[in-house]
This record gives structure tokens, sequence and C-alpha cells, in this order.
């Protein structure tokens, strides 16, 4: 009876496993595999050649007109990265400050600074182009009401503003979630030391570098974590936003957008080249999954020192 008992139980864990487990082979290993396979060929279209080793590796680093395009789009994935890190993490950390002192208007505001993350990327991509128009966008329509009309300029229209445009739209898109990881890590700070610490000081700069800080170590692991991989993941708001080339001028292109248009084609590079997009998408992967761990277990190292 035991054993009829047990192997019912290891079936009923296994049709829960297996599913799931086999959708994630089909949509997720098999692709990176295949991408890896793809990158050693030389490719006729849709028709795989020759294997022809690291040429598609070498092509994509160091050949004229790839090269510069990869650095260009690399870059740009460094700037949005510290872009976010300044203003969806460090915003983040100090709404989710406000919202654990219970300033005025704090429960609303839990509900409102999350809203905008559940909103689909489609609807930010159209609010923000709205919003950045340079004749009816409500930015340059309040820099003027302002009187800052010296200001007032095509945000999207100009290599200097272009990704900052659109960094800003996704900041606003997600600094709800940073928000809510950061409240939950001071919400499990104890209250004893709390009331320890308003016995030492009144500083609020003290009370945050001192305590709140250390003491959130954890969230901040996993904020930062999850902005580095999606900062060099960066594709859709860049695409919805700027288009598949990273207009104005490659202004907004990102290793993702690089990747799309050099696989599967666009205006400036109509024909696919499956080569050198498996091996930009390889390289990417593999720059992801290293720096993350990377960051990861610097973190965490971090977490125990404080």
């Amino acid at each position: 009876m035991f054993t009829t008992r047990l192997t019912g139980r290891n079936l009923w864990i296994a049709a829960l496993i297996l599913p799931p487990l086999a959708f994630m082979c089909l949509f997720l290993v098999y692709p990176i595999l295949s991408a890896f396979a793809y990158a050693f060929y030389e490719w006729h279209g849709l028709a795989r050649g020759e294997f022809i080793g690291l040429a598609n590796f070498h092509k994509v680093l160091f050949e004229y007109p790839f090269s510069e395009r990869t650095v260009n789009a690399f870059v740009h994935n460094i700037f949005v990265f510290f872009a976010l890190m300044v203003l969806q993490n460090g915003v983040g950390f100090v709404l989710a400050y406000c919202l654990w002192r219970e300033l005025p208007g704090a429960r609303f505001h839990r509900i409102a600074v999350f809203l905008p993350v559940v909103l689909s990327t489609v609807i930010v991509a159209i609010l923000w182009k709205l919003f950045l128009h340079p004749l009816f966008g409500v930015v340059n329509i309040s820099l003027r009401g302002l009187g800052l009309g010296f200001l007032a300029q095509p945000w999207q229209g100009q290599d200097t503003t272009a990704l900052t445009a659109i960094v800003v739209a996704n900041a606003w898109h997600m600094v709800g979630f940073p928000t809510l990881v950061f409240l939950a890590g001071m919400q499990r700070i104890p209250t004893e030391i709390l009331d320890a610490v308003r016995m030492e000081t009144e500083s609020e700069w003290v009370k945050v570098r001192k305590i709140v800080w250390p003491l959130v170590a954890p969230s901040a692991t996993v904020v930062f974590t999850l902005l580095f991989v999606s900062a060099f993941n960066f594709f859709e708001l860049p695409f919805l936003m700027g288009g598949v080339d990273g207009s104005p001028h490659g202004a907004t292109d990102v290793l993702g957008l690089y990747f799309y248009r050099t696989a599967f084609g666009s205006m400036s590079a109509s024909a696919e080249n499956f080569g050198p997009g498996s091996a930009l998408a390889v390289l990417i992967f593999l720059f992801i999954a290293i720096l993350s761990s990377a960051i990861t277990l610097w973190l965490r190292k971090r977490e125990i020192q404080l």
C-alpha cells in the first residue's frame, strides 16, 4: 500500500513538473542551443551553408561596419543601465522610504506608484510619444507654461535627447517595481532596531545610511541584478519609440535592436543574416549570464559584510 501511495505521489509530481519543463525546453532551451549552433555556420537566406567556425563572431566584433554598430549599441546599453540605476532604482528607493515612513497619502501612493507597471509597453510607448511631441506634447506645453520655453525641443527627433527620452519613459513605466521591493525590505526591519536608533539620533540621513540601507541589501541585490539584465535586454521601448533602425541616426540603437535588424532584416539591412545575428545573440547571452552572476555573487558578499 505504501508503494502504491508513493507511486501515485510521484506520478502526480511528474504530471505537475513535466508540462512546464517541456514548455521551457521547447521555447527557451531549444532556441538558445539553436542560436549557438547557427552562429558557427554561413547562411544564404534561410539555407544553411558550410561550417565556418568563429568567423561570424569575428565579423560582429572586428569587421566594419558590424564592429562599429556593435560598439555603438553596447555603449547605449551601458548608458541605459547607469541612467536607470539613478532614475528607476534611485527614485524607487526614495519613494519606498517615503511610503515606509507613512507620509501623507501613503496608502493612495502605494497603489498609484505601481499602476504604470501593469500597463502594456505598447500603451506606455504611445503615451510618451504623445507626451514628448514637439508641438502639442504635454512636456513642451508645461515648459512653456512655466516660462521655460527655451527648454522645449523635439525630444525624440534629435540625437542628444532621443535615448534619454526613452530611458525616462522606461523609468516612469517600471519605477513601481523597485519601489515595492525596497518597501518590502524596509517593512522587515525590526521595530526594536528603529526604536534604538531614534534614541541615538534624529537625523534621517544617518538612519538611512547606517540602518535602512544595510538592512535592505537583499532587496537591493534583487533589483540591481534584474535591472542589469533588463538594461542589456532593452528592446520593446526603443523598438516602439525609435524604430528598428534606432532613429534618429542610430542614437537609440541598442543591442536588442541591432540583433533583430541583423538577423531578420530591416530597411537598412533588407536581407536576413542569421550567422552574424546568431553570433550577436550568443555574445549578448554570455555577457548577461556571466556579468549578472558576478554582480549577484558580489552583492551577496556585501550583504554579509554589511
